[in-house]
């Protein structure tokens, strides 16, 4: 996966101390840890990812391809795209063959976050065709879920074109693969919430019911806050909301409210601080109206949670059985479609 300049935005972090989230720089001023198009993923997370991916599919014990396919038999493979779209995760392919046995040869056609169309060749394999098939659906898997977090995503940025707002995603990503799932939201253009729970301080109802309202657990994560980290409060009512401002929270979250208790809000406000944002079953359809209120940022769970897979195929040709002399790959044979 390739970093591409990062859009600049007011009150950012900047980029490279905040796709670290080990990194107290990425924990203070804004909540926003990695800006549009930061796509960037640890090897670390990229290998361990593939590797667990792998080792659930049993991909060592392939019985149906051990049996059916020749060994020795060689070919060529395309991974086309059945949809418009924006992609992300070009690069686990090559990592998926690369512990399959490093003998299969991805080139990728793309990079993340790159518009492609209908029948556009994303990636390009070559080698031992028991490897490309083994690996096939494990590769596309990735390919899928992360293009289609990178299409959602920015179609929600689009919603909100020429408006000062900006989209967010959530911590609601799938178990083990946040890392992936948030390089692919920012592939789409979209910014990225805090990565963990340590990242900054979030007052969710649960907190604010526990510690006994709102100022209440504002007050007592100041006492305990001495290394400056970000702090947000979630409110949902006007009267919570107002609470925050009195509290001089530094961001406030507003939570399935009204268009016109957000506009209240943000009129009550008056100046740039606090950041206020929206947040709560905001659809394509509403996302604008919402980002026309004057909050500061949208959250939207659904880009990660609920976006469509992106379609893809596999396309297979041999080149080489088993015991026979190469042949060009352009032989006229057609491709067969796997998945």
């Amino acid at each position: 996966m390739t970093s591409t300049e990062a859009h600049e935005y007011p009150n950012s972090p900047d980029p490279a101390a905040a796709s670290d989230s080990s990194n107290p720089a990425a924990r203070q001023g804004s909540p926003w840890m990695v800006a549009p198009h930061q796509t960037a993923v640890a090897a670390g997370a990229v290998e361990d990812a593939v590797r667990r991916a792998l080792a659930e599919d049993r991909a060592e014990d392939d019985i149906t391809t051990r049996w059916a396919v020749p060994d020795g038999t060689r070919a060529q493979a395309r991974v086309v795209a059945r949809q418009d779209g924006v992609i992300a995760g070009t690069a686990i392919t090559a990592e998926v063959y690369r512990q399959l046995g490093g003998d299969v040869v991805a080139t990728e056609h793309v990079q993340d976050g790159d518009r492609v169309h209908t029948g556009q060749d994303l990636l390009t394999l070559a080698g031992p065709a028991r490897e490309i098939i083994t690996g096939e659906r494990t590769a596309l898997n990735f390919l899928q879920r992360m293009s289609g977090i990178a299409t959602a995503a920015a179609a929600f940025a689009e919603a909100v074109a020429g408006l000062p707002v900006r989209i967010l995603d959530t911590r609601k990503t799938a178990p083990g693969l946040r890392a992936l799932d948030k390089a692919a939201v920012a592939a789409g253009g979209v910014s990225n919430h805090r990565l963990d729970l340590a990242a900054m301080v979030l007052l969710k109802e649960n907190h604010i019911a526990a510690a006994g309202g709102v100022s209440a657990a504002i007050a007592a994560v100041r006492a305990h806050n001495t290394q400056g980290i970000a702090v947000e409060v979630e409110v949902e009512s006007t009267a919570q909301a107002i609470e925050a401002l009195h509290a001089e929270a530094e961001w406030i979250m507003l939570d399935n409210m009204s268009i016109e208790e957000m506009r209240y809000i943000v009129a009550l406000r008056g100046t740039e601080e606090p950041r206020l944002e929206a947040s709560g079953n905001i659809t394509l359809s509403t996302v604008r109206s919402v980002a026309q209120t004057g909050v500061d940022a949208i959250s939207v769970g659904g880009i990660t949670h609920s976006a469509p897979a992106f379609d893809l195929s596999l396309l297979l040709t041999p080149t080489t059985l088993a015991g026979e002399s190469p042949r060009a790959a352009a032989d006229g044979r057609p491709g067969q479609r796997f998945g």
